[in-house]
C-alpha cells in the first residue's frame, strides 16, 4: 500500500508540471526509440540473411565456374578441362562426410514458346534429380525430375512460376508441352514461388528461379551444342553431413579441384556458412556502433531527469521542510523523489518502444528495409530507460532527503 501511495503520489506531482514534464521525457522517449528502431533494421537484415543463406544451403558447398573472354579460356583449357562430371566423381571419391551431391549445366537458347504463349528470358538449366534437394525447391504442382528421366535422356521439365505465367496462362501446365530451340518438353513440375528481397548475399548472386526451365543434364549435354571452350558444368553443388566440418571440406575440395584444374583458377569455391560468419560479424559492429549513438539521446535524457528533478528541490524546499516536520523520514523523502524519476523515465520509455515501433514501419515502407522488433529488443530499451532514471534520479534523491528541515521551513 505504501509503495502504490509513493507512486500515486510521484504522479500527482508530475502531474502538476505537465509540459516541464514531457520535456524531461523526450530524452528518453527518442533514446528508446532509437535503440528500438536501430535493433529492429539488425534483426531484420540478420532474419533476410538467413533466409538468403538458407536457399543457398548452411550445410552445402558451392563450386561455380568463372567465366573468360575467349582468348583467355583457350589458354586456360591448355591446362584444365573446366567444371566437369569428372570433378563431381572426384569430390565425392575424397571427401568422407559428403551427404549429398549436384550439378547443373545452363544452356543458350534461342526460342521458348508454348502454343500459348512465349518466354524470351527465361533460363534453361540442366541438373541432376540431387538438385532441387539441396536447393531446397519446393513444388506448387506435379513432381521434380528423377532418376530414370536422368538415365533415359528423357525431354522433361520443371519450370518456375513466371514460366508458367508466360507460356501457359490460367491453364494447367502439367502435361503440356512447350519448345525449347528445335526440341519438345513435357511439363511434370512447377515449382512453388520463393521471393527473396535480394538477388545477392555478401557479393554472392542468388538466382531467381521463377524464371527458369530445368531439364535433366544429360538431356542438356547430349542434345543441345556449347561453344568449343566451354565447360561441361557451371556449377557444383556439394553438401556435407555435420557442420562442424565444413570449413574442413571446403580446404579438401579446393585441394582436389586445384590438382584437377592443373593449378588454374578457373572457378570459385562459396561456403554459404562462411558468408554467414561475415555478415553476422558486419551486423553486430553495425549494431555497436548504432546502439552507442542512440545511447546518447539517452544520456542526455538521464540528465534531462537529474536537472528537473535538482530544479525541483528547490521548488519544493518548504514543502520537504514540511514533510519532515509532521514526521517524514529521511527515507521517505528519498523515496518520493527517486519515484518521479522512475516514473518519468517508465512512462517515456513506454511511449518510446511505441515511438521505436512506428520509425521501424517507416523505415520498413519508405526505405524498403527489412525490420523485425524483437522482445529481446522490448526488454533491453526498458530496462535500460528504467536503469538511467535509477541511475540519474539518485542524486537527486539523496540530496532532497539530507536537507535540514529547520533550514528548509525557513527557505522562501
Amino acid at each position: 500500500m505504501k509503495a502504490i501511495s509513493e507512486l500515486l503520489f510521484a504522479v500527482n506531482n508530475l502531474r502538476m508540471h505537465k509540459l516541464r514534464t514531457f520535456l524531461t521525457m523526450l530524452g528518453m522517449i527518442f533514446g528508446v526509440g532509437a535503440v528500438i528502431a536501430m535493433l529492429s533494421i539488425g534483426a531484420g537484415a540478420e532474419r533476410e540473411s538467413l533466409e538468403l543463406i538458407d536457399t543457398m544451403g548452411l550445410r552445402n558447398i558451392i563450386v561455380r565456374d568463372r567465366e573468360y573472354r575467349d582468348e583467355d579460356l583457350k589458354k586456360i583449357r591448355e591446362n584444365s578441362l573446366g567444371l566437369s562430371l569428372r570433378d563431381v566423381q572426384a569430390i565425392s571419391a575424397v571427401t568422407p562426410d559428403i551427404e549429398g551431391q549436384s550439378a547443373r549445366k545452363r544452356v543458350k537458347t534461342f526460342q521458348v514458346f508454348s502454343f500459348k504463349g512465349k518466354s524470351d528470358d527465361s533460363n534453361v538449366i540442366g541438373v541432376t534429380p540431387s538438385y532441387f534437394r539441396l536447393a531446397k525447391y519446393d513444388l506448387a504442382e506435379g513432381s521434380f525430375l528423377s532418376e530414370e528421366d536422368e538415365k533415359g535422356y528423357e525431354q522433361y521439365c520443371v519450370i518456375g512460376s513466371r514460366v508458367k505465367q508466360k507460356l501457359f496462362g490460367q491453364d494447367p501446365p502439367i502435361g503440356r508441352s512447350l519448345k525449347i530451340d528445335k526440341m519438345w518438353f513435357t511439363v511434370v513440375g512447377v515449382l512453388a514461388d520463393h521471393n527473396l528481397a535480394k538477388d545477392e548475399f555478401e557479393g554472392v548472386k542468388i538466382q531467381d528461379f521463377s524464371n527458369n526451365i530445368y531439364i535433366p543434364l544429360t538431356t542438356a549435354l547430349k542434345k543441345f551444342e556449347f561453344k568449343r571452350f566451354e565447360t561441361e558444368l557451371d556449377e557444383i553443388t556439394i553438401r556435407i553431413k555435420n557442420i562442424e566440418s565444413l570449413k574442413a571440406s571446403a580446404v579438401l575440395i579446393s585441394q582436389v579441384l586445384s590438382d584437377l584444374h592443373g593449378k588454374a583458377e578457373d572457378y570459385s569455391i562459396v561456403v554459404p556458412l562462411e558468408l554467414l560468419e561475415q555478415n553476422q560479424k558486419t551486423q553486430n559492429i553495425f549494431n555497436i556502433v548504432m546502439i552507442c549513438i542512440a545511447s546518447i539521446s539517452l544520456l542526455v535524457g538521464g540528465i534531462g531527469i537529474m536537472n528537473i528533478m535538482l530544479a525541483s528541490i528547490l521548488e519544493r524546499t518548504r514543502e520537504i521542510g514540511v514533510r519532515r516536520a509532521v514526521g517524514a523520514r529521511r527515507r521517505d523523502i528519498w523515496t518520493q523523489f527517486l519515484v518521479e524519476a522512475l516514473t518519468i523515465s517508465f512512462i517515456g520509455g513506454v511511449m518510446g518502444i511505441l515511438f521505436g515501433f512506428g520509425i521501424s514501419r517507416i523505415v520498413a515502407l519508405y526505405a524498403e528495409w527489412s525490420t523485425f522488433v524483437t522482445g529481446t529488443a522490448i526488454a533491453m530499451s526498458f530496462g535500460v530507460s528504467a536503469s538511467v532514471g535509477l541511475i540519474f534520479g539518485l542524486y537527486p534523491a539523496v540530496r532532497a532527503s539530507r536537507l535540514d528541515p529547520v533550514e528548509a521551513l525557513r527557505y522562501e
